[in-house]
């Protein structure tokens, strides 16, 4: 079992910075790959990156590659999303998860625990 809760949303000029952190509590952190998703008003909710129970294989949406970039600390049982170069199009709620079983790292399905979101705010 694991809960997690993100944090580091907020409002940013286009071409800003922003680093979203997802804690996670639970005693088997390492054994679950990670994903971040989001969901802007009224569109679906869509893949955005994930990340290899080790951290030695990354996955991105190729609207955000190059610009985003996940990673994790398995002591501090938590996963990172470096966002640079943030455009008005990057607004959206970014939600975590956390998958228990080897998956399709861009399919929602797979994963079997969500945390709460938070908000991202690209202004132009």
């Amino acid at each position: 079992q694991v809960a997690l809760v993100e944090s580091g949303g907020g409002l940013v000029q286009a071409g800003g910075s922003l680093r979203l952190s997802c804690a996670a509590s639970g005693r088997t952190f390492s054994s679950y790959a990670m994903g971040w998703f989001r969901q802007a008003p009224g569109k679906e909710r869509e893949f955005v990156s994930a990340i290899s129970r080790s951290g030695s294989r990354t996955y991105y949406a190729d609207s955000v590659k190059g610009r985003f970039t996940i990673s994790r600390d398995n002591a501090k049982n938590t996963v990172y999303l470096q966002m640079n170069i943030l455009k008005p199009e990057d607004t959206a709620v970014y939600y975590c998860a956390a998958a228990s079983v080897g998956v399709v790292p861009s399919t929602q399905r797979g994963y079997d625990y969500w945390g709460q979101g938070t908000q991202v705010t690209v202004s132009s």
